[in-house]
């Protein structure tokens, strides 16, 4: 676990991180994102300034604001077959409900979120915090109909019951043939 409070980290170092190396060139589909969720740097970056002098281990989290775990996904759009590819790497940091068990059978279950909605699921593992899918799902759709949805991840358990313990998506508008990285921030489900 790295200490990301602004004391311990060199002088030369900031706290922002891309998921992208900008020492290579430019890529005309890459946005940075910074590390904690997301949204673009600059945004987040607006919408932190007031706080961001506060020490992190300061912060006392609610229960609908603590962390509930992050998502990583990678797409890449097939222009040539009019292909989608989902590739569900990973959750890290992921929580859960006591209620859940201590170790929970947890699966992703994604929706592209057309007007006849597009289901996948990933396949059951064993709860914990870092959990690996690394599962590839591909969809023949239109590239003009995808631009206008967006993609849903709903985190659920298996066991006891089913139960969606957290969701996050993303917007479609920016799929190009080159395969772009997403962490998105895991939130509680809605009512």
């Amino acid at each position: 676990v790295s200490d990301l409070r602004p004391s311990a980290l060199p002088g030369s170092l900031d706290v922002s991180r891309s998921m992208f190396d900008l020492r290579s060139p430019p890529h005309r589909f890459m946005k940075r994102y910074d590390s904690f969720s997301s949204v673009p740097s600059s945004t987040s970056s607006r919408k932190d300034s007031q706080g961001s002098n506060r020490s992190l281990d300061t912060i006392t989290l609610s229960g609908d604001e603590r962390d509930f775990g992050r998502l990583n996904v990678k797409l890449c759009y097939v222009s040539s077959v009019e292909q989608i590819w989902i590739t569900v790497l990973h959750c890290k940091d992921l929580s859960w409900p006591s209620s859940c068990g201590e170790n929970p059978r947890i699966h992703v279950k994604g929706i592209l979120t057309l007007p006849k909605p597009v289901h996948f699921k990933s396949s059951a593992k064993e709860g914990c915090s870092d959990i690996e899918f690394m599962e590839t799902f591909v969809f023949a759709i239109k590239l003009q109909s995808l631009q206008a949805v967006r993609l849903v991840f709903k985190i659920q358990t298996q066991t006891p019951r089913k139960k969606t313990i957290g969701e996050c998506s993303l917007a479609l508008r920016e799929l190009s043939s080159e395969e772009s990285s997403h962490w998105l921030d895991i939130s509680p489900p809605s009512k």
